[in-house]
């Protein structure tokens, strides 16, 4: 039997507001991640983990997924959401899905079709045949944020929450007791971004595992997308690479091109890694011992 691991990101940015939001968004995260770790300890799969996970960050309105999800150009709100089996190496995900509390169920659901990634008119008629309630995921927040945008205000000041438009994402990434990779992400989109732009986080750039290792990343979609992030570091791994070393490498890499991003991961021998490009990566773990976050830390890449 092996030790469970977990790692979560809601996101990263270039600031932490004050230490009143802080300490806030380290009580939300610390406290999902105790809530994911005790079902992995009962033994508990690791996709499932992953997309109990999920859901706890979407239903968090501090974070831009699910209920607090950013408004796109029209004043919409269009989701995006994958999982990703590591023992089957198997992705699903829906692209772009409206009137939805939770993406990453209509990701769940899709791993076991023969379609697995849909987009928006196919996502709202999955969800219509699984009998999912229509459900309303703007907060007043978010209205906000984009009568301001459309009033010429683009200083972006987000109030209480922590991570900026477009660098909004959450991710779960889950080792179990039997020794399975899984990694679940979900985002909100860019905000105020063109009509049918698709992020990274329902691409294998943004969120990929196999049976070596399994990684979610967030920031400038555009940026993961152009690097394949997620996908790159597991493809290290598999080739015999540490997991610190496939964080290190591709992380050397993006900051020559000048990408705004993070990135958390896990590998079957249980190593956690995280990087980061920007100021700020919004994560929290469990290293089988304790739980820790990242608020604080330096950027670059760091293990345990």
């Amino acid at each position: 039997m092996v030790q469970p691991k977990l790692i979560i990101h809601g996101g990263a940015g270039s600031s932490l507001q004050d230490k009143g939001g802080l300490e806030s968004v380290r009580e939300d995260l610390r406290g999902i991640v105790y809530q994911i770790y005790a079902r992995l300890q009962a033994g508990e799969q690791a996709i499932s983990a992953a997309v109990f996970g999920c859901r706890l960050l979407e239903d968090r309105p501090r974070f831009n997924a699910g209920t607090g999800s950013v408004l796109q150009s029209d004043g919409q709100i269009r989701m995006s959401a994958a999982l990703m089996d590591g023992t089957r190496q198997r992705l699903s995900g829906v692209i772009n899905v409206s009137r939805l509390k939770n993406p990453i169920d209509l990701a769940e659901f899709l791993q076991s079709e023969d379609d697995r990634v849909l987009s928006d008119v196919g996502a709202a008629e999955l969800a219509r045949e699984l009998h999912i309630p229509i459900y309303n995921p703007m907060t007043d927040l978010r209205l906000n944020e984009w009568v301001a945008e459309r009033a010429g205000n683009f200083e972006r000041t987000m109030a209480n929450v922590v991570a900026e438009p477009g660098r909004g994402t959450i991710g779960v990434v889950v080792l179990d007791q039997q020794g399975q990779l899984a990694v679940a992400t979900s985002t909100g989109g860019k905000g105020f971004e063109r009509i049918g732009r698709v992020s990274d986080s329902a691409m294998p750039a943004g969120n990929y595992a196999n049976e070596f290792a399994a990684v979610s990343c967030t920031g400038i979609g555009e940026d993961i997308i152009d690097e394949c992030l997620a996908a790159r570091i597991v493809v290290r791994v598999t080739d015999g690479m540490q997991l610190s070393g496939a964080f290190q490498k591709s992380f050397q890499e993006a900051a020559s091109r000048n990408r705004d991003f993070g990135a958390i991961g896990i590998d079957r021998t249980g190593n956690l890694a995280w990087g980061k490009t920007c100021d700020v990566l919004l994560a929290a773990y469990h290293d089988g011992s304790k739980i820790d976050d990242t608020l604080e830390l330096p950027g670059g890449v760091q293990t345990t």
